[in-house]
């Protein structure tokens, strides 16, 4: 098991994810290029100077959210019961930790603005790379909680790659139909096809 986070490291990462969310709702509102480092410090409630601390760009910041919330998955995973099988801990932990991200929301009520902001930053360029290195830099954790789980080596073994570089893909993919679904859609439902869809192997439709 890893160690627990210090009272300090708990800290850091509490500010690092107020300073994500800040630079998420400020790009939802008005598009990348229209938000500036000193806005999402604003918005954070934090100064420019700590929002360079912790990120090198606004795009960087934005894609953390999502490096955190696979790392949020690893953790969940871990803390499900042992006799689960391994996709349906695996969907369960990712249910709880998009549940988290929702804040008390209603999924049946989507918000229109949050939706076709996240369209417009899945199809900003200047995002892509870092999305991909987030997913890249998560995707060890990930592994990492399925090889304790499954008695594999995550050093050695291909099986727990795989399925953490499966799972991230799941996501992506459910982000991306959540995005463009008209009428709109519930996240978790189609999180949930995905998985079953991985999990089984992604049959010929």
């Amino acid at each position: 098991m890893p160690d627990q986070p210090s009272l300090r490291d708990r800290r850091r990462q509490e500010t690092r994810t107020q300073i994500s969310r800040a630079a998420v709702r400020l790009t939802v509102k008005r598009g990348l290029r229209q938000v500036t480092i000193d806005d999402i410090a604003a918005e954070a409630g934090v100064s420019a100077r700590t929002v360079n601390n912790y990120f090198s760009g606004k795009a960087e910041a934005i894609a953390s959210l999502h490096h955190d919330r696979v790392l949020g998955i690893a953790e969940k995973l871990r803390a499900r019961p042992a006799e689960e099988p391994l996709w349906t801990a695996l969907t369960e932990a990712a249910l709880a930790r998009f549940a988290e991200d929702l804040a008390g929301a209603d999924e049946r009520v989507p918000d229109p603005q949050w939706i076709d902001g996240t369209r417009l930053m899945l199809a900003e360029p200047a995002l892509q790379g870092e999305f991909l290195k987030a997913y890249a830099a998560s995707e060890g954790t990930l592994a990492e909680a399925v090889a304790e789980r499954t008695g594999t080596d995550a050093r050695t073994d291909l099986y727990p790659a795989l399925v953490a570089i499966a799972a991230g893909g799941a996501i992506r993919a459910t982000t991306q139909q959540w995005a463009r679904a008209d009428p709109p859609v519930l996240f978790s439902a189609v999180l949930c096809e995905a998985f079953d869809a991985v999990a089984g192997g992604l049959a010929h439709p």
